[in-house]
């Protein structure tokens, strides 16, 4: 695909993947993506299928899955991208893919809950909906609410919110990891300078990390576990009242 959009596609859509692009090709936006890549690699080699669907704003090309057959790119018409589409309007059927990956998808969107639900509908039963977020309780999301830049244009939702909005499409949530502990600083001599952080924010898995990871699994409809019966208590054995008889009237 060319950098040059297609006429019928929404112009500030465009635009907002056109800024959001710019700004995960600086020094910034490559930090993020490549704490990001190291851990969605170790995240994906568990998965195995078919198909991995990867939407997302940046030109990173996908993270590794070995066991998944193909991973195809979707989204806005621009290099790297390869079934072009818009970010509610999926040409796939549904239950397409064995994964979906929204890396900083929902960020970088005009309508989050009708991207999600798009997203939702192309996971096959049983397979998993992996979404990537700028975190808003962190020193990225602190940035965001003050930068220059396109990151002033991320949504930065809340996990817990992404949770909730998941939980009503029909996933269980497996895990939620957090990741890229070093500030949002432009210099790459201080990016490396910092570089122990995160060893220490990994291992902690502290929550104020520059994103998060929400792996969810999509619940297989009609399979639900059975009630078991309910038992009627059965009779015990009691032992009977016994008439206290008197020796004196016994007697008579």
């Amino acid at each position: 695909m060319s950098d040059h959009p297609f006429a019928q596609a929404d112009g500030d859509w465009l635009n907002l993947i056109a800024a959001a692009r710019g700004w995960f090709n600086g020094p910034q936006g490559r930090l993020l993506l490549g704490e990001e890549q190291r851990l969605l690699e170790s995240e994906l080699a568990r998965f195995f299928g078919g198909y991995l669907l990867h939407y997302g704003p940046s030109n990173q090309s996908a993270p590794d899955a070995g066991q998944i057959q193909r991973s195809v790119r979707v989204g806005a018409p621009f290099s790297g991208v390869e079934i072009v589409c818009e970010e509610q309007a999926w040409p796939l059927t549904e239950s397409a893919a064995d994964v979906v990956l929204l890396q900083h998808g929902l960020d970088f969107s005009l309508s989050p809950h009708g991207l999600l639900r798009e997203a939702a509908r192309s996971v096959r039963p049983g397979g998993h909906l992996l979404v990537v977020g700028i975190n808003p309780r962190s020193a990225w999301g602190i940035r965001h609410l003050y930068a220059r830049d396109a990151l002033r244009q991320a949504r930065c939702i809340a996990p817990n919110r992404v949770c909730d909005w998941l939980d009503l499409l029909g996933f269980a949530l497996e895990k939620r990891r957090f990741g890229c502990y070093r500030p949002p600083l432009a210099s790459t001599a201080w990016q490396a300078r910092l570089a122990p952080l995160e060893a220490w924010g990994g291992a902690w898995q502290s929550p104020g990390g520059g994103f998060y990871l929400l792996v969810a699994r999509k619940l297989v409809i009609g399979l639900r576990p059975l009630r078991q019966a309910r038992r009627e208590p059965t009779g015990k054995l009691v032992p009977m009242p016994v008439a206290k008889v008197s020796r004196r009237n016994a007697e008579r």
